[in-house]
Order: C-alpha cells, then sequence, then structure tokens
C-alpha cells in the first residue's frame, strides 16, 4: 500500500473513506456527508480531546466532509485544503444556499436588522463565506443577518496582491493551529494571502514547498520581491519588499513585520536554523 500524508488523509485503521478502498487498509470504508461550518470559527483537532492542540481552524461557511460522529465529535475532512482531524460536531450544519460572497476585511459584525443601531448576533473573520440573498441600501441580506455588503467580495473576486490580504493581520495574535483575524500561525497566514489572489495553496509550512518556483538562496537574496515566500524547517513568511518579512510568529506572538535580516539572523539562532528555500508564486492579476 502506498503511504500517505495522514494529514490530509482520512483513514484510520478502523475505518477510511470509501474513495480510499484498495488504498489504504481499513477496518472499514465509508462514503462522507457534506457538512458546512456553522460557527465562527471552528478548531479542528488530531483526537477528539479539548486538552490537545489546535491543528487548524474551519471557518463560517466552509465545507467539511464528514465520515463519522460520535459522542459530540465529527471526524471529517476540509474540503478546501483536505486537512482531516475532529470537530465538534455541534458546530456543523447541512449546507444551505450555495455561498456566494466571502468576508474581505479583517472582520465584520453581522446584524439582526440593516441598522448599526443594533446589537450585532456575531462577528466573522476575513475568508468566511455567506450566501447572500438581496441588498437594503448599504447592507447585504443573509440568513445571518445583515452585513456590510462593502465587507463582502463575490467569490471568484481576487484580491489585487496577496500581500495587501496578509498586512491587514499586521498585529493579529499569534496561534498555533490558527487562520482567523483571532489568531494565526505563519504558514495559516500564508495559505489565507495566497487564497485571497486566487492560489488554493496547502496549509502548513512544507506543503507550501510546492507553491511556485524556487529561488536561489544566497547570502544577501537581493532578488527577492513583494509576494515571495521564504522558508525555515517550520516556519514560513511572505515578502512585503526585497528586504522585509511578514510573518506569524512566536517570538512577537504576533503577525509582525520586521527586516528579513534581522529575522534570518535570529531565527538561525534561536530556532528554526538557516533559511531553507525561498519560492516565487504564480500570481495571476485579477480582471480588470
Amino acid at each position: 500500500m502506498t503511504a500517505y500524508d495522514p494529514r490530509v488523509t482520512p483513514a484510520r485503521p478502523d475505518l477510511a473513506a470509501a474513495a480510499l478502498r484498495g488504498k489504504v487498509e481499513a477496518a472499514r470504508y465509508v462514503e462522507g456527508r457534506t457538512m458546512r461550518c456553522a460557527e465562527p470559527v471552528v478548531d479542528l483537532r488530531k483526537a477528539p480531546d479539548l486538552s490537545l492542540g489546535i491543528e487548524t481552524q474551519a471557518l463560517f461557511g466552509e465545507d467539511l466532509v464528514v465520515f463519522e460522529e460520535e459522542e459530540g465529535w465529527a471526524w471529517a475532512q476540509c474540503a478546501r485544503d483536505g486537512y482531516v482531524g475532529y470537530v465538534a460536531a455541534a458546530s456543523l450544519a447541512p449546507p444551505g444556499p450555495a455561498p456566494t460572497h466571502r468576508v474581505c476585511v479583517g472582520r465584520t459584525h453581522v446584524y439582526p436588522a440593516a441598522s448599526i443601531k443594533t446589537a450585532p448576533l456575531t462577528a466573522l473573520t476575513y475568508d468566511a463565506r455567506l450566501a447572500v440573498s438581496g441588498q437594503d441600501g448599504v447592507w447585504a441580506k443573509t440568513a445571518q443577518g445583515f452585513v456590510f455588503a462593502a465587507h463582502l467580495a463575490p467569490l471568484d473576486a481576487r484580491a489585487p496582491d496577496a500581500v495587501a490580504a496578509a498586512e491587514m493581520f499586521l498585529g493579529a495574535p499569534y496561534l498555533w493551529g490558527g487562520r482567523s483575524s483571532q489568531g494565526l500561525d505563519c504558514s495559516g497566514l500564508v495559505q489565507t494571502a495566497l487564497r485571497a489572489a486566487g492560489i488554493e495553496a496547502p496549509r502548513d509550512s512544507d506543503m507550501l514547498l510546492a507553491v511556485g518556483a524556487p529561488l536561489p538562496l544566497d547570502a544577501e537574496l537581493a532578488h527577492l520581491q513583494r509576494g515571495d515566500l521564504v522558508f525555515w524547517k517550520g516556519h514560513v513568511g511572505i515578502m512585503r519588499d526585497a528586504q522585509t518579512l511578514l510573518h506569524a510568529n512566536a517570538h512577537h506572538m504576533l503577525v509582525a513585520s520586521e527586516p528579513l535580516a534581522e529575522a534570518r539572523a535570529r531565527i538561525a539562532s534561536n530556532s528554526f536554523g538557516e533559511m531553507i528555500a525561498a519560492r516565487r508564486p504564480d500570481y495571476v492579476s485579477p480582471d480588470p
């Protein structure tokens, strides 16, 4: 049998996705059912245990394929990036109307009426997905409530600049496994930025090494430009310009911007060692 990455393979010794029959060994195989994230942010863990750390997160309106539900936990695979793990079953709901828009600002409120004077029902983070059913002045109407329409973009709209999307999170707290305005890790920030620019990127830093074309590594890295990705073992950031790195990191415990030379020296001496790669994603300009 071929070895598969367990992070993105819905297979356990006792249970696997039906599509993996003949590819992985399992006691039984099941067809998954599609469910939708019904909470603003939902944590995904390696096992059904709240004491474990977060592996990644699902955002409101994203689909997950559920293969098992037991004792309040759903074992599921995120539809967009394939990540597999356990989420609270109560945080999922059957899919309703297909999302038409996504949140395109760091965070926005959902109101019960088309008025800023009402108390918000909830808040949604960047890239949360909603089905817009109508318009009331400056407000978009959804099944969840009213959202300021300028805070939404059509699902197929691409940001003109991946780095600008990442820059919206400057100062957001670092959170291992996070990918929302409440907290992000290094690869969550980069994945979010690339998705904004139309690149459906994988979740973890080692997976992101497959994105784009390799760039040479040298002492100066003078060839780097805005939007390039730089990697250490277990860490990734995105360049704001030829000298400035933007990354979610545990040194600042924030999404921070700093000179690449300073970050490179500190990281080499304190944590992840020397830089291992630089890559240039294949950004496609949005339609005029």
